[in-house]
């Protein structure tokens, strides 16, 4: 079994790609996720890094988080992937589904360093992808929004069959894939225990509208 690890956010993309792999029967060792250095919030989802931890933590899947800078991103990844294949990590998840600019920089940086690009999403009808998500049982929240695109009544959310409805009829990628919004995963078929959200704070900055999660429980 080859053994991989997940490029890991929190968000659904991320736990569905990760989903599939195992599936295909990958041995997902690890999770691997960034943190924004000067905020400390996640990279991209703007998280509570404890919130990855306690993800990691559900699951039963040891991470690896580092902390980076846009500027130095490429650089710590590297390093992080370096220290992955140490432990015997062949081959590096991703979430992507049609933004070619962001395969193309996974490529380049998995041919550098000798491992294997996995794409288990990539060129999925985003729709779908969303359906096979509620369908195989995942739960998330939607965390994040940009507010000249979505309202701060989407802050929340539950990922469900009439967040689908919804969603599909706004003028936005359906999945959020550039930034439109984000989400949080709490429990599913990969997870051993739930994460149960116990209190947040809804803060706008920057335009956008995050929900901050304040305290959770894993199980």
């Amino acid at each position: 079994m080859t053994k991989v690890a997940v490029s890991w956010s929190g968000g659904k993309e991320s736990c569905l790609a990760c989903y599939r792999a195992i599936s295909r029967g990958l041995e997902v060792s690890h999770l691997l996720n960034f943190v924004n250095k000067g905020s400390e919030r996640s990279m991209g989802h703007g998280l509570d890094p404890e919130l990855i931890l306690a993800q990691s933590q559900a699951m039963g899947i040891p991470l690896v988080q580092r902390e980076t800078s846009w500027e130095t991103y490429e650089r710590k990844f590297k390093d992080a992937v370096l220290e992955l294949k140490r432990r015997g990590v062949k081959g590096i998840v991703f979430g992507d589904v049609d933004l070619q600019e962001h395969k193309d920089w996974v490529e380049k940086v998995c041919r550098e360093l000798d491992v294997e690009p996995v794409e288990p999403l990539w060129g999925g009808d985003p729709m779908e992808l969303l359906n096979e998500f509620v369908n195989a049982g995942f739960e998330a929240i939607v965390v994040r929004v940009r507010g000249d695109l979505l309202g701060e009544e989407w802050l929340g959310r539950r990922v469900n069959r009439v967040f689908l409805r919804d969603i599909a009829k706004e003028p936005i990628h359906p999945l959020g894939e550039k930034g439109e919004y984000h989400t949080f995963v709490t429990n599913g078929p990969i997870f051993k225990h739930r994460i149960r959200i116990l209190g947040s704070d809804k803060v706008v900055k920057d335009g956008y509208h995050s929900m901050v999660i304040k305290k959770w429980r894993v199980g």
